[in-house]
């Protein structure tokens, strides 16, 4: 394919990113491209939502760092394990959530010289809101997909996914 081939008239076609054809027959590289189409929708719709609500700063990778952060915090070492990047990418990161209100550097109570990064309470709501907008979410597929077959469709997944659980590792893992 060439650079213009998604050009028509000198203008963007409107199926510059579309690689999946419907229609046609299933070719295995289809699979991954529409999981990921299914995964881009979810978390697109769900940022839209949480902007709404109040959380416009608020980016996939740093959901997946909060994710990461926990309920009982965590330093940077361990948050850069979770998420696949090191302490120096986890600080980065940690600084910004920070900066926006997200997250808190406190004093380690069993080692001075550590520092624990623990959600703040607009970090907390933001998670507890995204959960909310997930569940509305699914709820919408199950609307358009029907119950059984959404419901087919994840135990279809769970069966296909590592049994240990979900990485956090997404974000540094495309790059």
């Amino acid at each position: 394919m060439g650079k213009l081939d998604n050009v028509i008239d000198g203008k963007a076609s409107e199926k510059v990113n579309q690689v999946v054809d419907f229609g046609k027959p299933v070719n295995g590289f289809e699979l991954p491209l529409l999981l990921f189409g299914g995964f881009r929708t979810l978390i697109d719709e769900l940022h839209a939502e949480l902007a709404r609500q109040g959380h416009p700063d608020v980016r996939p990778a740093y959901g997946f760092a909060m994710q990461a952060i926990g309920r009982e915090g965590a330093t940077a070492s361990e948050i850069g394990r979770r998420l696949g990047v090191s302490k120096q990418a986890a600080g980065k990161t940690v600084d910004k959530l920070e900066d926006l209100g997200y997250a808190e550097r406190i004093d380690d109570t069993s080692d001075a010289r550590r520092k624990v990064v623990r959600l703040t309470p607009r970090g907390v709501d933001s998670l507890l809101r995204s959960a909310a907008i997930f569940d509305h979410l699914r709820a919408r597929w199950a609307e358009s997909l029907g119950s059984k077959r959404l419901g087919d469709l994840e135990d279809a997944l769970r069966t296909m996914a590592p049994v240990n659980g979900y990485r956090l590792d997404a974000a540094s893992w495309f790059s």
